[in-house]
């Protein structure tokens, strides 16, 4: 069963990478985003996670403000999407899944490690769009819950167009409208060091994508490979301790990305 659930794997992974070559990631621009063109709502100030705290003393100039583009509202051109869908398919790929056994109070978030958990994989991707120029108020860390119930960190990109996700999770760069999480606390745009609650507008919750019949048998060959690995020995990416704080567990569902 296990070998049958890898092939299925296999084939889902290049499903992936054709897709993502042939149609930039399946979401071309800018059609695709102005679908469903929705955003973060950023509520009250909250604790950051002890972790996020922590790296910033290891990596100060990622916890910095920086102002780099001319203008406050950021248009996705051409180049910067090559950009995003750069960034987010190497580091998925370069970044070995690594469960954390320490829990939350040895947890480290590293940038560019051989292998790690969510929290590296989205810090890195933020790492490296600020190395390519990209301001720090529009590249965001975001805490949220999967369907399936465990914590989990990705990285929001604020554009004109939208804010998009860029997750350990997923090869394909998603609105927060097609991203089905629950959202609880991210940086906050202004600090990079603040943090903020956040949630998603229930217009955004019940949005539903645009999707060809190719794109629509891929997603259902995802689903049925995540299925099958999750009766197995599946692990999801960070779970959750028992203060409610991410914690990582591994990742089955990166390896459809390899």
């Amino acid at each position: 069963m296990f070998r049958v659930t890898r092939v299925l794997i296999a084939s889902v992974a290049m499903l992936g990478a054709c897709a993502a070559s042939a149609h930039a990631a399946f979401f071309s621009l800018p059609r695709m985003l102005k679908a469903h063109a929705e955003r973060v709502a950023y509520n009250a100030p909250t604790l950051p996670p002890m972790a996020h705290t922590r790296f910033c003393l290891q990596y100060p100039a990622d916890c910095e403000i920086r102002r780099t583009f001319r203008y406050p509202n950021i248009s996705l051109t051409q180049a910067r999407w090559n950009d995003l869908v750069e960034v987010n398919r190497d580091v998925n790929r370069s970044i070995v899944p690594q469960r954390n056994l320490g829990g939350v109070m040895t947890e480290e978030w590293l940038v560019s490690p051989r292998a790690g958990d969510c929290n590296d994989y989205a810090v890195t991707k933020r790492h490296q769009l600020l190395a390519r120029g990209w301001p720090s108020r529009v590249l965001i860390l975001s805490e949220v819950v999967t369907t399936w119930g465990e914590h989990h960190l990705v990285l929001v990109v604020r554009v004109t167009d939208g804010d998009l996700v860029l997750d350990s999770l997923a090869q394909d760069i998603r609105p927060v409208a097609l991203a089905r999480y629950r959202w609880v606390r991210a940086q906050s745009p202004e600090n990079p060091k603040f943090w903020s609650t956040v949630s998603i507008s229930a217009s955004a919750a019940a949005a539903m994508p645009v999707r060809t019949e190719s794109r629509i048998a891929q997603l259902q060959l995802r689903h049925r490979a995540a299925l099958a690995l999750r009766k197995g020995d599946a692990r999801d990416c960070c779970g959750t301790d028992t203060d409610g704080h991410a914690e990582h567990t591994g990742v089955a569902e990166h390896e459809e990305q390899e």
